[in-house]
């Protein structure tokens, strides 16, 4: 379990200052300067120690991903981009740091712009995040007119210029690529790679773009040292993390745990456990709506970290823990996600664009019990066509909830088309 005095987070649940004088009260902002000094190599190099893995979702190692800027500027600017599009449904870790927690957030972005050569970023946030946006940049104009950004940013020699862009609520402009198209004033339509962001990105110019949980830990990381951050967790999955948990749970709650906690233990230290107890667990989706779900008898030894949860053919990925108990229609809850899918494809590639309409379309005659046997195979074919064979990832985020049905409740599938055929009501979906 995690002290408190280890926590990054402060703030989490606004009970605190929130202001420039408030964040200063709880240690950021504490010679940053003194940080900077150190130089962009040294940084990087605590960055890659810490074994901090990117929070958005991919679990990329951070201090990697930023040495992959160019050392040298060839003339173009170099640009970080912070992605606060939290779109996935489930998600809800990086508004908390955005409305209640905002000092983490642009202290990390001085730094981590620092250690990459950037004298710009971008904060790039959801569209329907206005209140966040509001806390987001009153904190940004407190540090300007205090001086730590600006020319001469925390009187560390770099002139830095921190800005905050709203999206327009589309889900693809989460996907880094698509994001840069939408920040350049275009339709949100990810890029091919190569070429990747980090040659060629914002405007044409090296960039890196990096989730808002993965910048705003960059600042307590360097303070306390690579051996802190890494001594939580196991081996390859260290740190801390926020964890978003929703659904049939007494207590819904956003908290920052150490990686690799059991779920049986997050749930019931910190969410007053599974509605029903426990044995009324039916299955949890462990990382936001595009992983596969997990039956109760994994969720029993399931452990939250990228490893373990990839062994097990899902993943952490945002870390939002959706849960739900033996009340849960499952095959309308997954029919759910997919008709989400559908309707944020950007259409870009043929497999993604007709493929999750076509995957919609079976998911909710399934619902129905209006389907053959046979279909429940076709459904998992189309599913392997569409993964994989898409420019980003919304295909494989529409495949997968659909494969983690299949894999875990066939049988219920079955029983319900058997059911629609022999007139029996009670295994049809509820209303």
């Amino acid at each position: 379990m995690l002290q408190d005095k280890d926590r990054i987070f402060t703030n989490l649940y606004g009970m605190h200052d929130r202001s420039l004088k408030g964040a200063q009260a709880r240690g950021h902002w504490d010679n940053t300067a003194g940080i900077i000094a150190e130089g962009r190599e040294v940084i990087v190099e605590k960055m890659k120690a810490s074994g901090l893995r990117g929070r958005g979702g991919a679990g990329f190692p951070t201090g990697l991903k930023w040495s992959f800027m160019p050392k040298e500027s060839d003339g173009r600017p170099h640009y970080l981009v912070v992605n606060a599009d939290e779109s996935e449904p489930g998600t809800c870790k990086d508004r908390e740091i955005m409305r209640h927690d905002p000092h983490t957030l642009i202290e990390g972005c001085l730094i981590a712009s620092f250690a990459m050569g950037a004298n710009a970023c971008y904060i790039y946030i959801r569209g329907e995040y206005i209140r966040e946006r509001e806390a987001l940049q009153a904190a940004i104009d407190e540090c300007y007119d205090a001086g730590l950004l600006g020319a001469n940013a925390a009187k560390s020699g770099w002139d830095f210029d921190l800005y905050v862009v709203h999206g327009a609520g589309a889900y693809i402009c989460g996907e880094e690529t698509a994001l840069l198209e939408s920040l350049e004033g275009r339709k949100g339509m990810p890029r091919l790679k190569p070429p990747f962001p980090a040659n060629t990105g914002l405007y044409g110019c090296p960039t890196t773009v990096n989730n808002v949980e993965s910048i705003a830990v960059v600042p307590t990381i360097l303070r306390r040292g690579a051996d802190w951050f890494s001594s939580f967790g196991r081996p390859n999955n260290v740190g801390t993390k926020i964890f978003a948990i929703s659904g049939h749970v007494n207590h819904p709650c956003v908290v920052e745990e150490e990686m690799s906690i059991p779920l049986k233990e997050l749930l019931e230290r910190h969410c007053g456990g599974v509605r029903g107890g426990w044995d009324n667990l039916k299955a949890v989706i462990p990382g936001g709506s595009s992983v596969p779900c997990l039956p109760k008898d994994l969720c029993d030894d399931a452990i939250m970290d990228f490893d373990w949860l990839r062994e097990q053919r899902s993943g952490l990925g945002t870390a939002a823990v959706i849960v739900m108990d033996q009340s849960t229609d499952i095959i309308k809850a997954i029919w759910r996600l997919s008709a989400f899918y559908k309707h944020e494809s950007c259409g870009q590639c043929t497999p993604c664009r007709e493929g999750t309409g076509w995957m919609m379309r079976v998911m909710d005659r399934l619902v129905r019990g209006e389907a053959e046997v046979e279909e429940i195979d076709m459904l998992l074919d189309v599913t392997k066509q569409v993964e994989g064979h898409t420019i980003c990832a919304l295909g494989d985020a529409a495949a997968w909830p659909i494969q983690g049905l299949i894999r875990h409740f066939r049988d219920e599938i079955e029983d319900r088309i058997k059911a629609k055929r022999t007139g029996r009501v009670s295994a049809v979906a509820a209303e």
